[in-house]
This record gives structure tokens, C-alpha cells and sequence, in this order.
């Protein structure tokens, strides 16, 4: 079982809103997700995660995506 964390899509036509999840790799998008780690609003630009959780996730062997690595540094969530 690999774990990911990944964006969750929800939001209407052009008002995207993300979650950040944590799920298995092989389930889909918008699927079944073991823990909600925290939100991403692109509109505006406004990335709010639980840090601990994070930290939990990864220690543990979860990988961000590219996406979600990205949204990371550019918002400085590991650095606090």
C-alpha cells in the first residue's frame, strides 16, 4: 500500500477548492482518502494544512505528488 498525499478536487465549474488528503495510490482522485491533511483554496492562493499530520504522514512513508510538493515550498508549509 503506498501512500500519497495528493489533492482532492471539490468546487463548482472554474471555482476550483482542494483538499489535501492522504490516500492510497491506486484509488482514484475523488475517492476513498484515509485522512484529510488540510485545504488549498488557487483562487486565492490560500494553502492551510495541519502540519503535524503532514509530518505524521510522511514519517510514516507517504509521498506528496509533484503537485502537492510544489504548493509546499512555494507556500513554505514544511518551514513553519
Amino acid at each position: 500500500m503506498a501512500v500519497r498525499l495528493r489533492l482532492q478536487r471539490f468546487g463548482s465549474n472554474k471555482r476550483p477548492f482542494y483538499r489535501v488528503v492522504a490516500s492510497e495510490s491506486s484509488k482514484p482522485r475523488d475517492g476513498k482518502f484515509l485522512e484529510i491533511i488540510g485545504t488549498y483554496d488557487p483562487l486565492i492562493g490560500k494553502v492551510s494544512v495541519d502540519q503535524e499530520k503532514v509530518q505524521k504522514w510522511m514519517n510514516n512513508g507517504a509521498l506528496p505528488t509533484d503537485t502537492v510538493r510544489s504548493l509546499f515550498k512555494k507556500y513554505n508549509v514544511l518551514d513553519k
